[in-house]
């Protein structure tokens, strides 16, 4: 069930990240550089989780600014996510792993200073600028945070079982 208050937002960023620093703590270089199903490797789904961070925060600042809001990006639909994603993992391709925990780490501290920043109605009073849906900031907010940290810890929970 998705959070309704700035509270509840901010409780579950920070539980669902902790859960996923927790595992990636346990993580050498060797095991998270491992491509798996699908060509992805553990780096990969962190620094993924990263970007859609980023990816977030310029939806919000695009939203009150006016401009175009592209979901998820200029030149891409929502049914092209495979194809973005791979484009992201080359774009990615050169990031080591304590590189991606970095920014994942840093994304993580800017998405906290942003949902601290922002007021209770700022998050939850109606659907983000730019969005076309009926979505939340906070939705918004915690799709590319405690839901994308959750998906990641699953990944890493059943990735891990197969390489011990």
């Amino acid at each position: 069930m998705a959070a309704n208050s700035k509270s509840e937002l901010l409780r579950i960023t920070e539980k669902e990240f902790q859960k996923l620093v927790t595992l990636i703590d346990t993580i050498d270089e060797a095991t998270a550089m491992a491509k798996r199903d699908g060509d992805a490797s553990i780096k990969d789904v962190i620094a993924h989780r990263a970007h859609w961070i980023d990816l977030f925060l310029r939806w919000y600042a695009d939203g009150q600014t006016g401009k175009t809001v592209y979901f998820p990006a200029e030149g891409y639909k929502w049914n092209d996510l495979k194809r973005y994603n791979a484009d992201l993992r080359e774009r990615q391709s050169d990031l080591d792993w304590p590189s991606a925990i970095t920014l994942l780490k840093g994304n993580y501290r800017k998405l906290t200073e942003f949902l601290t920043s922002k007021s209770q109605d700022e998050l939850y009073g109606g659907a983000m600028k730019g969005a076309n849906n009926a979505w939340t900031v906070g939705r918004w907010a915690e799709a590319a945070g405690p839901s994308h940290f959750r998906s990641a810890s699953k990944f890493l929970r059943a990735n891990l079982k197969i390489t011990k």
